[in-house]
Formats: C-alpha cells, structure tokens, sequence
C-alpha cells in the first residue's frame, strides 16, 4: 500500500504539470467536472498516487494521461511533460482536432476591422445606391 507521502493533492499535481496556470483554475475545473480520475469525478482535494488514469477537458481539447511521477513543485514545461504519460489515441485526436479547428479557421469570413475607411464608405454607397 501506497504511503500518505507519495501522494499528492490533485490541484496540486495538475498545477505543477502545467494543465493549469494557476491551483485555482486547477480547482474551478476540477469542480466543474472538467477533471476525471479513473473514470470518476472527484474533488480538488483528492490525492493522486503514480499509475492514475486523468481525463482532463480543456477547451476543445481532451487529455487522457497516466501518472508518472509526482512533483509539488511547478518546473519548466520540459520537466513537467515527464510528470505523464498522455495516451497515443488522445494525442491523436487532439492532433486532429487541432488540423480541423485550423482548417474551419482558414474558411471564415475575416471580421471587419473597426470603421471603415474613405474607399470602403465609397463603394458601400455605390453599392446601395445601386439598389435603389
């Protein structure tokens, strides 16, 4: 069995993983059901132990990892990516989902950018005018 010093809070590990910036926004999502541990939803304070399955949502993207190894100190990104071990069918459909936001991104229409100017003005009233 496992001892109480090797485990750690939840929002703690999430926080020094660098799913989240802050424990706060670590907790929010974990309260909001964002945060699965083994197929379960639990609280900011539940501890987490090396072996653990997450399911964490963020945004449009899903991660489903495995505990590696526990830290309860934030490090570099380099160094937090040894924290877990993401599974390769949630890399992939992320990386898919990625290509396919970016792709309906490219399709849509630009946003108009503030007033318009002097030759916008002009052809927007040649425009209407000639629907009169």
């Amino acid at each position: 069995m496992t001892s109480e010093v090797e485990k750690i809070r939840l929002d703690k590990w999430l926080w020094a993983a660098r799913f989240f910036k802050t424990r706060s926004l670590a907790v929010e999502a974990i309260n909001g059901g964002k945060v699965h541990l083994n197929g379960r939803r639990v609280k900011a304070g539940q501890r987490v132990a090396v072996g653990d399955s997450l399911i964490i949502r963020r945004g449009h993207f899903e991660y489903e990892v495995t505990i590696d190894k526990l830290s309860k100190q934030r490090r570099p990104a380099t160094e937090a990516s040894l924290l877990y071990q993401e599974s390769e069918a949630s890399e992939a459909k992320r990386q898919a989902l990625a290509t396919q936001l970016r792709e309906a991104r490219e399709y849509q229409e630009p946003t108009a950018q503030g007033r318009p100017s002097k030759r916008d003005r002009r052809q927007i009233i040649r425009f209407t005018r000639k629907n009169q």
